[in-house]
């Protein structure tokens, strides 16, 4: 302990270099102290990965109120819903026809993905993008980072950097559905050239888009920050309170086509009731013109419930805590109505350090990150008509347990064999440990104890061909272990592995930027949605033995003029199970090869950008997804139909010498063709024993969530 402290305090004194700026290049430009604290898991221009980079400026204009996904959903081969409808509340993000699952997320380097579920809940952090400096999306494996491995993509996000200036800031928008949302960011600026302290407060509501889905939602981000000369400290926490009705549960084709607004649900209190806080601290130090080093901590707490009614539940699934109903002939019915609760409490903790050895032909990084979890999983009755003798109410009927280590290692190098040649290397090894203890919802023992070791390796090759155009190529694997959900519904789930190859060509040269990228991905044991959902909403996923993902992604940018600027991309894929096998009508069936659910073969988007002046922007935006199937056998109650939406997008910025700096007004009106559309559902299938005695007949069925018709936000910032 001493010698760490001794070590730290060398750091803090070791100032003579004095320096704003580190001459790296992730985006093609000097980067600031504050853009090292992501370094080790981000890749510059010239790097032979798929990615984009996102800057503040271009989320500000359509940041009114709608989850982060939900304002990413212009990128290549991304897809995007919402469960409520209308971008708030619970939402997803598929990219390449990944699932959220399977998508790493890093908020300055430290992992947002639930190390249990896997998932990630944006819900939690309400009105984020207001705190997002920038962010970088890594299509296919990516980089090595920290927590579990990219699967197919992963999104880097870094927060506020820190202003040198101070400033206030208010901002207010109201839209459709009764949505309203009310922002309230500050910052000192920098104190003594050295302190800083900003923050923000936000409070979002909406009734949504489908019936009494409501969101209430109320976030938070603090920061405090020094930085002088080679070192930059920073600690920050930031979190949500999110309470949301649930409208998780779709509705059938025959509703859909009836009042696709309507909600199944009917309990006045069918909730999510979740809190989650996020403590970061992160110290970048430059030791000198070669040498740097970075070290983030962080703890996440999360506690919280969904409350449910059932009505004439078994009693047999609640641990002898209950007593049956009576009918009316004086006989035991053996269910009951009642109100439930199923907690979540939680703690995870992060370490990361990373090294950074640069010159002007190679760049070294050397990172470790090593984190621990333990989640606590119980159920409790609030409310029943009859408790047994020794029962009372909140009585556990289930509680377990789940703890998790996860330490990995990485170091990833770039190096210029020559003028035009840079070689990228990275090698990750991955040591976890996942242990359960307790019983399950469904009331069995779940006792898992499983260690797994990956090794994950990544090269490829940068090829500048003129100071306009470069050529890369790259090979990369990934492997990654089964969430609690998996093992829940097949404790014999395996891990699932993919080799990633990407060729790729960009150009960038008077106003026109291209990027053509293609890529092939062959996963073996990849853990696919099934289509079916468990008695919580979270989807199943299952192994699919063999199976690839290959496509084409074009982007292009052209400035037609000084006040008109295009963005296009589009995406063609096949994306393919290489064998399917099956129960149907009471027997192992072969599918053969199939469809991977939830992966459309045609995605596109363009982006038209009038802007006449500095403070006037229009843009109108559109998006194509193609057909895509909601299971794997390729059945034809699992499609979901393609769908083709338009908004449009506006801000305005009043320059003013009177109290406020700065006025800007700004606008989204969504899907402006009033199209109705659905972007997710569900399907599963069952066995029909009672309608054919003696036989089996295998039936099907499916839910949808609609998406909003035509729908507005507008909204007020005022900077002093």
């Amino acid at each position: 302990m001493k010698n760490s402290i001794y070590f730290l305090s060398l750091l803090i004194a070791f100032n003579q270099y004095s320096q704003d700026q580190i001459n790296d290049t992730i985006q093609g430009t000097k980067q600031n102290l504050d853009e090292v604290i992501v370094k080790s898991i981000r890749v510059k221009y010239s790097s032979p990965i798929t990615h984009s980079n996102i800057s503040k400026s271009e989320l500000s204009s359509k940041n009114l109120g709608q989850d982060l996904p939900v304002l990413l959903s212009f990128l290549p081969s991304t897809v995007t819903t919402s469960d409520a409808g209308a971008g708030i509340g619970y939402t997803g993000i598929r990219i390449r026809g990944v699932s959220a699952q399977s998508t790493n997320i890093t908020i300055n380097g430290i992992p947002f993905n639930d190390p249990e579920s896997h998932g990630t809940y944006w819900v939690n952090l309400p009105d984020f993008t207001s705190s997002v400096e920038n962010l970088q999306v890594q299509r296919g494996v990516g980089t090595s980072t920290n927590g579990s491995g990219a699967f197919g993509a992963s999104i880097n996000i870094l927060t506020d950097a820190i202003s040198k200036n101070p400033f206030a800031e208010i901002s207010n928008s109201v839209g459709s559905y009764n949505t309203l949302k009310h922002t309230v960011k500050f910052s000192t600026g920098q104190l003594n050239d050295s302190f800083e302290l900003s923050g923000r407060l936000s409070k979002i509501d909406s009734d949504g888009y489908i019936d009494r889905a409501y969101s209430d939602l109320k976030s938070y981000f603090i920061q405090g920050a020094y930085s002088k000369g080679n070192t930059l400290i920073k600690a920050l926490t930031f979190g949500g309170h999110e309470k949301t009705y649930q409208s998780w549960y779709g509705v059938s084709k025959d509703q859909l086509l009836e009042n696709r607004r309507q909600n199944p649900y009917t309990y006045e209190n069918e909730i999510d009731n979740y809190k989650q806080d996020h403590y970061q601290f992160h110290w970048n130090q430059k030791l000198n013109e070669k040498w740097s080093t970075n070290l983030g901590l962080n703890h996440t707490y999360g506690r919280g419930y969904f409350e449910q009614f059932r009505e004439d539940d078994s009693i047999d699934t609640y641990g002898g805590i209950l007593v049956s109903d009576i009918d009316q002939q004086g006989n035991q019915t053996g269910t009951t109505d009642l109100i439930r609760r199923r907690w979540l409490d939680n703690n995870f903790y992060v370490l990361n350090a990373s090294v950074n050895y640069k010159t002007n032909k190679l760049d070294l990084i050397f990172n470790s990150s090593y984190s621990t979890y333990s989640g606590d999983h119980y159920g409790e009755v609030i409310w029943a008509r009859n408790f047994s003798k020794n029962s009372s109410v909140r009585d556990r009927y289930y509680d377990g347990n789940g703890k998790k280590t996860d330490f990995s290692i990485f170091a990833k190098a770039s190096y210029l064999l020559n003028e035009k040649l840079e070689f990228y290397g990275d090698f990750q090894l991955r040591k976890l440990n996942y242990k359960t203890s307790g019983i399950t919802s469904d009331l069995v023992n779940m006792l898992i104890d499983q260690s797994y070791s990956f090794f994950n390796p990544k090269f490829g090759l940068s090829l500048t061909l003129s100071p306009a155009s470069m050529l890369y190529g790259s090979f990369s694997r990934a492997n990654r272990e089964p969430s609690r959900s998996d093992y829940e519904s097949n404790i014999n789930i395996k891990p699932e592995q993919l080799n990633d190859f990407e060729f790729g060509w960009r150009f960038r040269k008077n106003g026109l930027k291209l990027n053509l990228n293609g890529y092939y991905m062959l996963y073996n044991e990849q853990l696919v949605l099934t289509g079916e959902l468990d008695d919580v909403g979270t989807p199943i996923r299952t192994n699919s033995g063999s199976s690839y993902r290959k496509g084409i992604e074009f982007e292009a940018g052209l400035k037609l003029s000084e006040d008109f600027l295009i963005n296009s991309n589009l995406t063609l894929s096949s994306n393919k199970n290489k064998q399917i096998l099956s129960n149907f009508d009471g027997a192992i069936f072969d599918f053969g090869k199939t469809s991977i659910s939830f992966s459309p073969d045609l995605i596109a988007s363009n982006s038209l950008i009038f802007s006449p002046n500095d403070n006037t922007m229009i843009s109108f935006l559109s998006k194509y997804v193609g057909k895509q199937y909601m299971g794997n056998t390729d059945a034809v109650n699992s499609i979901l139909d393609s769908y083709f939406v338009n908004n449009i997008n506006f801000s305005y910025t009043l320059n003013s010498n009177s109290i406020f700096d700065e006025i800007i007004i700004s606008g989204l009106i969504n899907n402006i063709f009033d199209k109705e559309f659905v972007s997710n559902g569900y399907y599963y299938t069952y066995e029909d024993t009672w309608s054919n005695p003696g036989q089996v007949k295998t039936l099907d069925g499916a839910g949808y969530y609609p998406q909003a018709e035509r729908n507005f936000l507008i909204g007020l910032t005022l900077k002093l």
